[in-house]
């Protein structure tokens, strides 16, 4: 599995009800708000194998109130 870091800008006011639907759709590890340009920062682990791009766009970012996303791969943990 490799992490993906993904910052999610969201409707004015509808910060919670995306947090609650990525927690219901069960596929970040760990979420966050933040302050800043964007409202949410999400850990998420993807399959080696799956193509990221894709499953971003199918499983986030089709969720209501997301205004702009911002993806992050990274390369090591220390």
């Amino acid at each position: 599995m490799k992490p993906v870091f993904l910052q999610l800008q969201c409707t004015p006011g509808k910060t919670y009800e995306v947090a609650d639907t990525l927690f219901q759709r069960e596929i970040v590890s760990e979420l966050y708000s933040t302050s800043g340009e964007f409202d949410l920062l999400a850990k998420i682990y993807i399959a080696e194998d799956q193509d990221i791009g894709k499953f971003i766009a199918s499983n986030v970012l089709d969720i209501p109130n997301i205004v702009r996303s911002l993806t992050t791969l990274t390369f090591t943990a220390f």
